[in-house]
């Protein structure tokens, strides 16, 4: 997904975080934590987050409904998307909340890993963003557009610039798409960047596709200012709470899972983000 420079760093931050964690004595030390049923239910359950709107939203969780639950909670905030699936993977922290299930899907091929979804929350609606640009019609040939540089997000980023007219994708291509996959890019040209760094490019480039956890961390309003955005209906990209398999059972994960589905929940993604984040609650399909 990333060259060996930021695949090296990442690795380094996950050692950083187990000597950390390690040195709390945190009940995600993965020498001793039992998995599923068995889970020391005393514990804190600890959740590795994007900061916007996931930690917002499990922070509002622990503030509000955890402890009526009998929850305790710990929020552990990352900003890229390699080092919370790591951490989930080996024990650092006990779950995860920041992916959508095709994300997940190819994480667990490349990295021969055995995550599991929970249960689905929200939907953050990919969007193209420009500061050079008002609206589609000025997206020109000889303009360069940022993508995310990880598989799955880059797939569905071509797939909302086909959808909309601004490049032609080879038959039978859609969320999966890559570059080369482009049959007509009507001159425009591309830049792939991590998904992360993607709000501070609109400035270096005429326009960005900018993930909706990050446009929203980055101040921008995606029902105001995005160029377009994707389509709800239909959309598999809703955003999952992930845990290692074998801990689906998990007291805490079925709790944490239940809150997470709530109507409060839903209540304070409504008012807090205005359509720039969706409800989309339920059970997850293989």
């Amino acid at each position: 997904m990333r060259n060996s420079r930021k695949i090296s760093a990442s690795a380094a931050a996950v050692a950083a975080l187990a000597i950390g964690l390690t040195a709390c004595g945190t009940s995600s030390d993965p020498s001793s934590k039992p998995e599923g049923a068995k889970a020391d239910t005393s514990k804190p359950l600890v959740v590795a987050a994007s900061p916007v709107p996931h930690a917002d939203i499990l922070n509002y969780v622990k503030t509000h409904l955890a402890a009526k639950a009998g929850l305790k909670l710990q929020v552990k905030e990352f900003t890229d998307y390699v080092l919370p699936d790591r951490a989930t993977q080996t024990g650092q922290v006990d779950a995860n909340f920041f992916q959508h299930k095709p994300y997940l899907d190819d994480y667990n091929k490349k990295n021969h890993s055995d995550l599991v979804p929970v249960v689905s929350v929200h939907l953050e609606p990919l969007g193209l963003y420009s500061k050079k640009d008002k609206d589609l019609k000025s997206v020109k040939s000889g303009q360069t557009v940022a993508v995310p540089n990880d598989t799955t997000n880059e797939g569905r980023a071509l797939k909302l610039l086909a959808d909309n007219g601004l490049i032609t994708l080879k038959s039978g291509v859609g969320s999966e798409a890559k570059l080369s996959d482009i049959k007509d890019s009507k001159g425009l040209k591309f830049k792939e960047l991590e998904a992360a760094t993607l709000p501070r490019a609109l400035g270096s480039v005429d326009a960005a596709v900018i993930n909706g956890n990050y446009a929203i961390d980055a101040k921008l309003k995606p029902a105001k200012d995005a160029l377009v955005l994707e389509k709800a209906a239909g959309n598999p990209y809703a955003n999952l709470l992930v845990v290692k398999k074998g801990s689906e059972k998990d007291p805490r994960v079925e709790k944490l899972a239940k809150l997470l589905n709530s109507p409060q929940v839903k209540k304070y993604i409504d008012d807090k983000y205005q359509g720039a984040v969706i409800p989309a609650f339920g059970a997850v399909k293989s």
